[in-house]
């Protein structure tokens, strides 16, 4: 059993009043929605600093990639239509073997039109991966845009490593001096590739 486990059995047992799960039905029913998935994502997701990038039938990803990030010269990425990336992030010894990572090309699962987030699995062992590469490109199916995180919420799943993430545009805070900083808890640049 994981230490995560281990510390969820223990507050189990040692929770002595129970409350059952609240019903959000009412909340669901009456939840935003969209006439235009497509442009509420796209308009979002630049609001939030990040960019959306239409795939054309047929057009080459790898092609589109090294076009939107001409100086990456370290890729990670695990997937296999990715030819472009130039290792593995598994491949590293350790997570600190990926600091000095240009760009990420990972899979999103779930984009939420409310908010440009995007549900991003865990489908490699080095997650840091998601967070430490300079620009992180997400490839995302249009099919799997949603309203709002309450249908985001039905749909997500944490996979064989028991993690996932929702990402919005790139990281930045304004919590220094209330000045805005880019790239101060993940990627630098966030684009959505939308298939």
């Amino acid at each position: 059993m994981s230490r995560r486990e281990d510390i969820l059995q223990n507050i189990r047992r040692n929770t002595r009043v129970r409350y059952e799960k609240p019903d959000l039905s009412a909340l669901e029913q009456g939840a935003i929605t969209y006439a235009d998935p497509v442009a509420q994502f796209c308009k979002v997701v630049e609001e939030v600093g990040g960019r959306v990038v239409t795939v054309n039938e047929g057009e080459d990803i790898n092609a589109l990639v090294r076009k939107l990030y001409p100086d990456a010269k370290r890729i990670a990425s695990n997937l296999k239509n990715i030819t472009c990336a130039t290792f593995h992030p598994d491949d590293v010894a350790a997570s600190a073997d990926l600091d000095g990572t240009d760009l990420a090309v990972v899979d999103g699962r779930i984009g939420v039109c409310e908010n440009g987030a995007v549900w991003v699995q865990q489908d490699v062992e080095q997650r840091a991966v998601y967070f430490i590469s300079e620009a992180l490109i997400l490839l995302l199916d249009r099919k799997n845009l949603v309203n709002n995180m309450h249908e985001a919420y039905q749909k997500i799943d944490t996979g064989e490593y028991g993690y996932g993430v929702f990402i919005s545009g790139p990281s930045k805070t304004a919590d220094i001096e209330q000045a805005l900083v880019m790239g101060a808890h993940g990627a630098r640049e966030l684009t959505v590739l939308l298939l």
